[in-house]
This record gives C-alpha cells, structure tokens and sequence, in this order.
C-alpha cells in the first residue's frame, strides 16, 4: 500500500468517526466495517476526547502478572517479541482476559508514544474504559482484529495502527488475553495482522506445561459440585474453584456429564477416541488423573461422577425446549470444545450447534440473530431470515446488513 494510499484510507477513517460522533451510527454505517461500528457503538460510555487509559491498581496488577502463566510464556520469548518490536518500531503488549495491560515493551519511539497514553501495565485498554481499538476487539470477539488510525473511538490513538490476536490456552482453549503490536498509522503494512497471530501462537506454545493454579480474583460459580463450560471455551469448576486440567480430561468429563448413568470404559473409550490406535490403559491413567483433581468424586465399574454437574449444554438445551431463543443464543458460546477429535462431542456438537440455527430460522430475534452472527459469521441464510421479517426501519437492520455484505 502506498503513502498516498494510506492518507485517503486515513482520510476516510476520520470522516466516518466524525460523522459517527457528530450525527450517529446511520451517517457513519456505510463507511466502516461493521466490527468497528458495533465497537464504537460499545464505545458510548466514553468520551470520544479521553486522553488516557485508566489505570489499574499497580499492586494488583503486578501480582496477577507474577502468578499467571503468561508470565513465564513471555519471558521464555521475550527476545523475539524485542526483536519485533525494535525491528518495527513497535510498542507490544500482552494484556489479561479484561484487557488490562500486564507487559510492554517498545521501540524508542513508540515506547514514548505509549506511555503518554497509558498504554503501559495496568493501563485499562476495553472500550468500556478507552473505547474502540484492536485490543479490546480482539479480547471480546476471541478473534484477530485490526484497527486502523481514526476507527479508533478516542481520538488521542487516531495517529496509531493496531493489530492484536487472542492468546488461549492450549489444554483447555480458555482465551488468557490477547498479545498487541501498534504504530503509527503511516507504517501500516499488510503482515501486521499475521505479524500479530504469530506472536499469540509463539507465546501459546511457550505457556508452562503445569497451569494448575487459579488467576488470582478469578470469580467462579457459586453453586456446589461441577460446573462446566464446554461451548466455545472450556473451563471446568469445581465447589467454585476452577481446575486447569487438559484436553483430553475436559473431554471425560463432558461425556461423563452428558451420561450421568456412567459409562463403562470400553464405552467410553468409544466415545473418547473411537478408531484411533489408543490403549484403555492410556484412559485408565487419565481417569485416573481426573479422579484425583476431582477430590476421589468419580467411581468405577461404571465411570460416573457422583456430585452434582451442571453444565452450558444442558442449558442450551433446556432454554431451547423452552422456546427462549434470545436466553439460548446468549448461553451458546459457540463450538462444542472447539478442536475436539471426540466422535461423540462432536457429534454432540453438530446437534446443538444445528438445533440453535433451526431455532433462530423458526423465530429470528434480531438480538439473537447479531449475538448468533458473530459466533458464525458466514451463516447468512440466518441473518437472511432475520432482515426479511424486520421492518423497514428497525435499528438493527443497518447492523445486520453489514454483517451479510461482510461475510459475502
């Protein structure tokens, strides 16, 4: 992209976010893609004049930082993120799951940049505190974003380009923050987006292999015995702790959920694993493992857990007999433990995702259908139906317009 390029596409960015602040979405609606109009429409609650981020507790922040994983995976990469970032003349971040800031580090001159801004460790960079820009994007949609010069909503960034992608955790699939590459907008070049997935998947795969601990101000469930979370996610709860356990022991346990009768092991094994070459001695250990996580709450002969579980396919589940589409698509987190080779859970997971689809086809909420279109984006017969039975004039039409003519 040329520089002549980049100014025209800056010059539109600050002519959409002018008509946006001045007269409202429906003047700035065609002229932004729609992920940055919807952020800006979060971005409400702040004033488009901010001239900082707000920051968090330093104390608090230090400690998160020193008991979460992250901690570690960046160290043991911290030279090619540097290297990144004095190569580039960038200012990289690595922020937690509410995108605070935990860990910086920049180039001579973005470095400065940065901190007038507060975009630093403890700096507060969701559009509930700052407004629109790639990290808060990418920590709410789980999915790389870029934002570009004036689509920023605080027009203190409007000189910057941002790039940012999701971190998760391998073993589980649970988002731990996101990881952020920006600069100026007049050094915007095609491979930051990449740039910036590249860095997530670097520090993901140098996460340390025990992650046995709970974030520290972690909020978990309430409710005694076992809560899972399985759609597009997994986190697995027990007498409101959480328990990091990997892939294949979130995967037991949400088929030993899904048979509260219990399952016998070669039944399980099927399940599990189905014709792959997989011992039952290698089940055997994780059961195993999982038994001794769980406090000795899983018996044998058959495999069955015995303490109360609740989990978010069940309500799923039971708020689609219901007939509450809008309650069901707001539980539905997406894919069923995204990544599983489970015969049966994804098995499982086709129904559900399937029987959420036919109910928004059947009754198409707009709110339902915009919460639906950002779990599956290139679904447009469900955004189809939803704008056929809208009228002319609805406030979400706009929305959901922007949304098809993005997917196609």
């Amino acid at each position: 992209m040329t520089s002549d390029d980049l100014h025209a596409r800056r010059v539109r960015a600050v002519r959409a976010w002018t008509q946006f602040v001045s007269a409202g979405e429906e003047e700035a609606e065609a002229a932004v893609r729609p992920e940055i109009l919807r952020s800006w429409q979060l971005s409400g609650v702040v004033s488009p004049t901010v001239t900082e981020a707000p920051l968090a507790d330093e104390g608090d922040t230090a400690e998160f930082w020193n008991t979460s994983p992250l901690q570690t995976a960046v160290q043991r990469v911290q030279d090619e993120l540097r290297r990144t970032a004095e190569d580039g003349d960038l200012v990289i971040a690595v922020t937690d799951e509410q995108t605070r800031i935990l860990w910086t580090y920049g180039g001579r001159v973005m470095r400065r940049k940065a901190e007038t801004v507060n975009f630093v460790p403890g700096g507060r960079w969701d559009e509930a505190s700052v407004g629109t820009n790639a990290l808060a994007i990418a920590g709410r949609t789980a999915a790389p974003s870029m934002v570009f010069s004036a689509e920023h909503y605080a027009e203190v960034v409007h000189n910057w380009v941002c790039w940012a992608a999701p971190v998760f955790d391998p073993a589980t699939g649970r988002s731990l923050g996101v990881i952020d590459l920006s600069t100026t907008w007049d050094r915007t070049h095609p491979i930051g987006l990449a740039t910036a997935r590249v860095m997530a998947r670097l520090i993901e795969g140098a996460l340390p292999a025990d992650r046995r601990t709970t974030h520290v101000g972690a909020a978990g469930p309430s409710d005694p015995g076992l809560t899972l979370t399985l759609l597009g996610t997994a986190e697995v709860w027990l007498d409101g702790q959480r328990l990091l356990l990997n892939r294949r022991q979130t995967e037991i346990l949400a088929l030993l959920a899904l048979h509260p009768e219990g399952l016998s092991v070669e039944h399980l094994h099927a399940l599990l694993y189905g014709d792959s070459a997989v011992t039952t001695s290698t089940l055997k250990a994780e059961v195993s493992h999982l038994r001794a996580a769980l406090s000795g709450q899983l018996s044998s002969r058959p495999y069955r857990l015995t303490m109360p579980v609740a989990t978010d396919i069940e309500e799923v589940q039971r708020l689609l007999r219901r007939g509450d589409v809008r309650a069901a698509v707001r539980a539905y987190g997406g894919d069923l433990l995204p990544g599983t080779d489970s015969p049966a859970l994804v098995q499982m997971g086709d129904y559900l995702a399937v029987s959420v689809r036919e109910a928004l086809l059947a009754h198409p909420d707009p709110d339902a259908v915009l919460r639906y279109s950002e779990l599956a984006p290139y679904d447009t017969a469900v955004v189809e139906a939803c704008l056929a039975a809208l009228p002319v004039h609805h406030p979400i039409a706009p929305l959901l317009k922007g949304k098809l003519a993005s997917a196609r």
